[in-house]
């Protein structure tokens, strides 16, 4: 029996995993706007602020185009065929990165004009790449996401399989701040850094994905009965008129775009605030300068809030008894009365608090969304992975409302926006139509 135990263990074990390394370099990619707009975008003018968050939106637009893409592959070649396709393309953008850095290094000259703002070539490989990421990222999460809610693990409910595996999520997401401050570019203030200090941090990577796909390759990861359609079935009903999952995507989609948004521009607010002198502070602090290193209070807000992730979920794993709705329904109260508070009080850390509530949104609505969907869960994956384009959407209009008000601080009025209407799923959208429930979760 113990022996059973485990074996049933490794395979939710092994895509957590690698639900680790999606979260880790998502969040790395988010990290390096900062950077990218001193580097790259020095001579972008009025519009460094739009032009920045093209990284977020290039990389999240993989998902929107190809999530679905990952439940056909589901459906044609199982779950494991599937994360190892997802790895290979985590590597391309990798390798894309990679010959960014090394071409904005040799030829930092070579522009696009857009009257007097001038936009890289380099920087344009950087979102090619970034684009490659986001579609890794969105095939992984297509089989990982109905994976851990179907896998029986002895114990657990879907919710709280899917918290456990943000958890793991999130300690990627949490470390990924500090390994772009201090790995990649070696605690040297922003101001100072260079594009040619990101050139070794990516050869790990790329070999350390290399080894991860290598390893994936040789082990065994069993296929979920009765999540997929089988060859040549066909499915009787659109997955569209399925009303909770079709309003569970359009919440999916204002989560990440406030979840993105925040993680991705708090540092950009923070830069705004240092530059108006108005500086945030730690403890009374205005920098953390630790053996030399400057490690910066933008990067420690990034960290605090994803690290605010892994703590909620960690704790919530534990909720058994406390249902989706319940947890959807309190978080999204709490997170608009926070938002509300920041943008009066132009209080950063307030936001960062958000982070603990945003913990379990996502396993939540989830778990509401394709409750009751039996062989219709790949696809559905599919379609709900698309709706994280919400990510790009949202740091983009956040951006391009910072250059129209001169400001970040009001901008944050579009996480109140999305709280809301998280909370009407939660109360209203998330109920489940007798004729929409095809087999019980």
């Amino acid at each position: 029996m113990e022996t059973k135990h485990r074996n049933s263990l490794l395979p939710f074990a092994i895509i957590t995993f690698i639900y680790f390394i999606v979260g880790f370099l998502t969040t790395v990619n988010e990290q390096l706007q900062a950077p990218l707009k001193f580097t790259f975008l020095a001579e972008a003018g009025s519009l460094k602020n739009t032009f920045t968050t093209l990284i977020s939106f290039f990389f999240f637009l993989g998902y929107l185009l190809n999530g679905t893409l990952g439940s056909k592959w589901v459906n044609a070649y199982g779950y494991k065929n599937t994360i190892l396709r997802g790895l290979l393309f985590m590597m391309s953008g990798l390798c894309m990165y990679l010959c960014s850095s090394w071409f904005g290094y040799q030829y930092p000259h070579l522009a696009i004009h857009f009257g007097n703002a001038a936009l890289p070539y380099g920087f344009i490989i950087f979102v090619i790449g970034s684009y490659l990421m986001g579609t890794s990222a969105a095939i992984i999460q297509v089989v990982v996401n109905p994976y851990a809610a179907a896998y029986e693990l002895p114990g657990t409910q879907p919710v709280q399989r899917l918290n456990i595996l943000t958890a793991i999520n999130s300690i990627g997401t949490t470390s990924a701040p500090f390994f772009v401050t201090v790995v990649m570019f070696s605690g040297i203030s922003i101001a100072n850094i260079e594009i040619r200090q990101l050139i070794l941090p990516l050869v790990i990577l790329i070999t350390s994905v290399l080894i991860v796909t290598l390893i994936t390759k040789k082990l065994h990861l069993p296929d979920i009965a009765n999540t997929r359609a089988v060859t040549g079935e066909k499915l009787e009903r659109s997955i569209w008129s399925f009303r909770h999952f079709a309003l569970g995507v359009i919440a999916i989609f204002f989560y990440v775009g406030t979840e993105v948004a925040i993680g991705a521009n708090i540092n950009l607010h923070a830069f705004e605030l240092a530059e108006s002198g108005h500086p945030m502070t730690f403890f009374g602090k205005s920098d953390i300068i630790i053996g030399g290193m400057d490690l910066g209070i933008h990067a420690l807000l990034s960290t605090l809030y994803w690290g605010g992730f892994l703590v909620g979920r960690a704790i919530s794993s534990f909720f058994s008894k406390v249902s989706a709705r319940a947890q959807l329904t309190v978080t999204t109260i709490l997170a608009t009365i926070l938002a509300i508070i920041s943008m009066l009080t132009q209080n950063l850390w307030y936001l960062v608090a958000i982070g603990l509530l945003h913990s379990t949104m996502w396993s939540c609505i989830f778990s509401l969304a394709i409750k009751g969907l039996g062989k219709y869960t790949s696809k559905a994956s599919g379609v709900f992975i698309s709706a994280v384009f919400g990510g790009a959407v949202f740091t983009l209009i956040q951006g391009g409302l910072a250059d129209i008000f001169g400001s970040w601080r009001w901008t944050w009025g579009l996480t109140v926006i999305c709280e809301l209407l998280m909370l009407s799923y939660a109360l209203f959208g998330s109920r489940i139509r007798p004729k929409d429930i095809i087999q019980s979760n």
